[in-house]
């Protein structure tokens, strides 16, 4: 994949089930290393998952007009970097973070930014912390009924 071919835009209704998609291939990828995989439910049947993706304001990356991943935003807050599997480490999750972080200092100056990654997502850390972010609290939590490690990462 060319990066330069890679297209951020604003998330369409229509855009649902291929955000979905893409989140029910990564996931199970994301927990790898990091919580038990039966913690994996599909995004369309996790009632609380999905009404967090849909409250928040999303962009996605197209690359010869399909979406190749989405990402989403709220106030001083990223969240949903997700990016199809196929096209991993091929620049559009940089776009994406990139595309995210512009939005949110454009609305906030001067505040702090934070996401949160599973312990052991390292592919997901190393890209936040190559665009500022560093650890500031980790701490145990539930992944649908099951034991993991979240990490808070900031960036100011």
């Amino acid at each position: 994949m060319n990066k330069h071919h890679v297209e951020i835009r604003d998330y369409r209704d229509s855009d649902q089930a291929r955000a979905e998609q893409i989140h029910d291939l990564g996931r199970p990828i994301e927990l790898q290393g990091s919580c038990d995989p039966r913690a994996f439910v599909p995004l369309a049947l996790d009632k609380t998952d999905r009404a967090e993706f849909l409250a928040a304001k999303k962009f996605v990356a197209e690359l010869d007009n399909r979406v190749i991943g989405f990402i989403g935003i709220q106030p001083q807050e990223i969240g949903w970097l997700y990016v199809d599997p196929a096209y991993f480490r091929q620049g559009a999750g940089r776009r994406l973070l990139t595309h995210a972080l512009n939005q949110i200092s454009g609305q906030e100056k001067e505040r702090e930014i934070e996401v949160h990654v599973l312990d052991g997502n390292d592919g997901a850390r190393k890209l936040y912390e190559s665009a500022g972010f560093v650890e500031a609290n980790r701490f145990d939590v539930k992944n649908n009924g099951y034991s993991c490690t979240l990490i808070k990462l900031v960036r100011t």
